[in-house]
Order: C-alpha cells, then structure tokens, then sequence
C-alpha cells in the first residue's frame, strides 16, 4: 500500500510540473508576441543560426560517411590489386599463400603461370615464363613471424632450376633467413 501512495503522489507532482511548464510556455509566448516588434530579429537570428547548425551538421555527417565507404573502398580496391597487409597473408595455409604468388605473377605479366606445389615438389611452388621469355620458378614459405629460414630451403631451390630448366630462381617468403642461408 505505501509504494501505491508514493506513485500517486509521484504522478500529481509530473502533472503539476508538466501544468508549470504549459503555462511558462504560454506566458513566453505571450511576453513574444506583445513585445514582437522588438524581439523579432533575435528570434530570427536564432532561427538562422539554428538552420546553419543543422545543415552544417548534415554536411559533416555526409562528408564522415563519404570517406569512411571511399576508405572502405580502397581497402577492397588494393586487396583485389593483390596487396594484402602480412596479418592476411600469415592467416593464409600455405597453398593460399602459393596462389597468391600465383596471382601477382600473373599480375606482372607472367604468362604460362602454374602451381606446382606440395609435397615432393622438388623445391618449387610456381612455374612461370616471364614477359621477355624467360622461365622462373618461384619457392614459397609462409612461416611463422619468428621461424627462419634455414639454408637447406634454399639449396633445394638452388636445384630447382636444374631440374625444372628454369633461368630464374626466386624465394618468397613471410619470414626472415637465418644466418647462413
């Protein structure tokens, strides 16, 4: 019962203050309008300057969305380009990390351009023939940030282009290369 007494008194002292409000309300309209003549360019100026805020904000809010897809859309532009950040490029497995040397050969004019990785694939990832005619074939690790790469990596690779009769050797990697290799 004493919660039921306290709400009803919380809803006559709303009712009153919304009542005060209602008529401070009357009474400001009444004092403006009996005193227009004077009062005008200040209402006017408020009104202008209160326009200028809102459409200055709606530009501000345009320009903020504007950029943010124009950012958006560069991003995805230069992931398409073939231009990954290294945190995406150390998410990938290791044959997403091939076709991805794959691709940006193909994107610099390599034609003839295959997959050749896996498991005994006799140290090389990616074939390709250059623009000037040339073959290359490409060695792809994609290590861990603190794995190096040890010297026998790259005297697979330094029998690669025997085997494959390749003229260019190249090593691709995400890593770094130990000391003696």
């Amino acid at each position: 019962m004493a919660t039921g007494r306290r709400g009803a008194a919380a809803v006559r002292r709303r009712m009153q203050r919304v009542k005060w409000s209602e008529v401070g309300e009357a009474a400001a309209l009444v004092v403006v309008m009996s005193y227009w003549s004077h009062v005008w360019p200040y209402v006017l100026g408020f009104l202008l300057v209160r326009i200028l805020l809102a459409v200055g904000l709606r530009l501000w809010r345009t320009d903020r969305d504007l950029r943010g897809r124009d950012r958006d859309w560069r991003r995805e532009e230069a992931v398409r380009a073939g231009r990954r950040t290294l945190a995406e490029v150390d998410s990938m497995t290791g044959t997403e990390f091939e076709e991805l040397v794959a691709d940006l050969c193909r994107r610099d004019g390599c034609t003839e351009v295959r997959r050749v990785g896996g498991t005994g694939d006799n140290g090389a990832d990616v074939l390709a023939r250059l623009p000037d005619g040339r073959t290359i074939v490409v060695q792809c690790k994609r290590y861990a940030p603190h794995r190096a790469i040890p010297n026998r990596e790259l005297r697979e690779l330094l029998g690669a282009p025997l085997h494959f009769r390749a003229d260019l050797a190249v090593f691709v990697t995400t890593s770094r290369f130990t000391g003696p290799s």
